[in-house]
């Protein structure tokens, strides 16, 4: 997976105090969400607790003792919710869903895959596209259940894929 890549932002003390000046907050604001989003893809990470969150990377930097406030987590949090990139998963907003892509992404990249791959008009099991060999090199290779769900639900409204239950498994049909 390799190391991932800091801003230079991260290593600037100022970046984890929210600032008053309205467009130099917008701008943080910005910086803080593609770093939320970047840190989330490269660690492949769907899920984030608050809480837990607001203690480690990317939220803390120990090397210059420096931490986001939790209303500067939230803050951003916020925004990426308008920009339709995370989930609140509660009412009290202690953890959220991470969408660094959106499921029409994840759907057209696992469509483009099935294509690629000669699987149309064949049944795949779930566990076959998040976990197995033909997807190793994919970046939906591990994707949670839940987002896996919602991108190919879309497909099917396209009509590009039919969901299936058989013996207690879970397959799409790709078209």
């Amino acid at each position: 997976m390799g190391n991932f890549e800091w801003p230079w932002q991260y290593n600037f003390p100022p970046f984890f105090t929210l600032q008053p000046n309205l467009e130099t907050r917008k701008k943080q604001v910005d910086g803080w969400c593609d770093l939320v989003l970047l840190f989330a893809q490269h660690h492949k990470l769907y899920q984030l607790d608050v809480k837990e969150s607001s203690s480690n990377p990317p939220f803390s930097n120990p090397q210059i003792n420096r931490k986001l406030p939790l209303e500067g987590v939230y803050t951003v949090l916020e925004e990426l919710r308008t920009r339709g990139n995370i989930e609140w998963t509660d009412k009290g907003k202690s953890r959220c869903l991470v969408m660094w892509r959106t499921p029409a992404e994840w759907g057209n990249l696992m469509y483009t895959w099935a294509l690629k791959n000669g699987l149309l008009n064949t049944v795949c099991t779930l566990f076959e596209i998040t976990q197995g060999d033909d997807s190793k090199s994919e970046d939906f290779h591990g994707i949670e259940d839940w987002l896996l769900k919602r991108s190919l639900e879309l497909l099917q409204k396209d009509r590009k894929a039919e969901l299936i239950s058989f013996d207690g498994n879970e397959g799409v049909k790709f078209f």
